[in-house]
C-alpha cells in the first residue's frame, strides 16, 4: 500500500493511497492544475482513481474536488451534511454532478477496490465532518484532521491504527501572543476547532496501540501558530515516557510539499 500527502495545512489539504492498481484521495483542496500536476509527476495514472473522500466541506479540503471528479467520472463520498455543504460553499465553483455524489454513514464500512473504509464522526464548525478508518490487508490507516476535542470515537479509532495521521494545529503559546484577533484565536481553541500540539500529544499517549501502531504523520500545522519542530518534539515528549511507545517517532507534514511516496508495511 502506498501513500502520499500532496499538501498539508491551511493552504490546502490532499492525501493519496493506492493499492493494487486502486487509488483514492482524501480531500483535494489544492488548485486543480496544481495536482494534477504533481499527480502526473509522480508518474500516478488519472484512471486509477476510483473515489474521492472528504473530510468536510471547508475550502482547503474541497476546492477542485468538483473538478477532478467531473473531468475523471470519480465518484465521490462523504456524508449527506458534507455533500449539502459543498453545495452551499460559493468558493467552490465547479460543484460535483449528481450522479458522482456517494452518500456514507457514519461507522457503516463500505468498498473501494481493495480498501475498506469506516467513516466516524468528526467535531469541527461545519457539520457531517468525517475521520477515516481504512483498511487495506494488515494495514489499519486512519487520517482525522480538523479537530475541535477527543471525542471516545476518536479515541477508538487511534487505538485500531497501524498508520495513523492526526491533526496538531497549534501551539497554544504561539497561539496566544501571535497576531490573530481574539475571535479567530477563541474558534481555534475552541471544541470545533483545532487541536493543539498538547491535545494531540496527549491522544497519542492515551490511545495508540504499541501492538499495533507503527508510523505517525502530524497534519495541518498552522504555518503562523505552530512549528515542525515544536510539533514533532512535543508528541515525542509525551511518547517517551511510555516505553513501548518510545520507538514512535511522529513526522510533521508538509504544508505545501509533497512527501514522495511512502511504502505502508504492517509488521505486526
Amino acid at each position: 500500500m502506498k501513500f502520499i500527502s500532496f499538501a498539508s495545512g491551511s493552504s490546502g489539504n490532499c492525501y493519496y493511497l493506492n493499492a493494487e492498481g486502486c487509488s483514492i484521495i482524501i480531500d483535494l483542496g489544492l488548485g486543480i492544475r496544481t495536482f494534477k500536476k504533481t499527480y502526473k509527476d509522480y508518474g500516478c495514472s488519472f484512471g486509477d482513481i476510483q473515489g474521492i473522500l472528504v473530510t468536510h466541506n471547508h475550502t482547503d479540503h474541497t476546492k477542485a474536488v468538483g473538478y477532478l471528479s467531473n473531468e475523471f467520472h470519480i465518484p465521490v463520498y462523504t456524508t449527506e451534511a458534507v455533500h449539502e455543504g459543498m453545495r452551499k460553499n460559493p468558493f467552490l465553483s465547479k460543484k460535483i454532478r449528481p450522479q458522482e455524489l456517494k452518500i456514507i454513514t457514519h461507522l457503516s464500512p463500505f468498498q473501494i477496490g481493495p480498501f475498506t473504509i469506516t467513516a466516524f464522526p468528526v467535531p469541527h464548525d461545519s457539520y457531517g465532518n468525517n475521520g477515516y478508518i481504512i483498511r487495506y490487508k494488515d494495514v489499519v490507516f486512519c487520517l482525522i484532521t480538523d479537530i475541535g476535542h477527543i471525542t471516545p470515537e476518536i479515541g477508538e479509532a487511534v487505538s485500531k491504527s497501524t498508520h495513523l495521521v492526526v491533526e496538531s494545529n497549534y501551539d497554544h503559546q504561539m497561539l496566544e501572543t501571535g497576531p490573530y484577533p481574539m475571535r479567530l484565536k477563541k474558534r481555534i481553541e475552541g471544541p470545533y476547532g483545532h487541536l493543539s500540539n498538547a491535545e494531540t500529544a496527549q491522544l497519542l499517549a492515551n490511545y495508540l496501540s504499541p501492538e499495533l501502531i507503527q508510523r505517525v504523520w502530524l497534519c495541518h500545522l498552522s504555518e503562523e501558530n505552530n512549528k515542525p519542530e515544536l510539533a514533532s518534539q512535543t508528541c515525542l515528549s509525551a511518547l517517551q515516557n511510555l516505553p513501548k511507545l518510545n520507538h514512535i517517532i511522529p513526522q510533521p507534514l508538509p504544508r505545501r510539499q509533497p512527501t514522495g511516496v511512502i511504502e505502508l508495511l504492517c509488521e505486526c
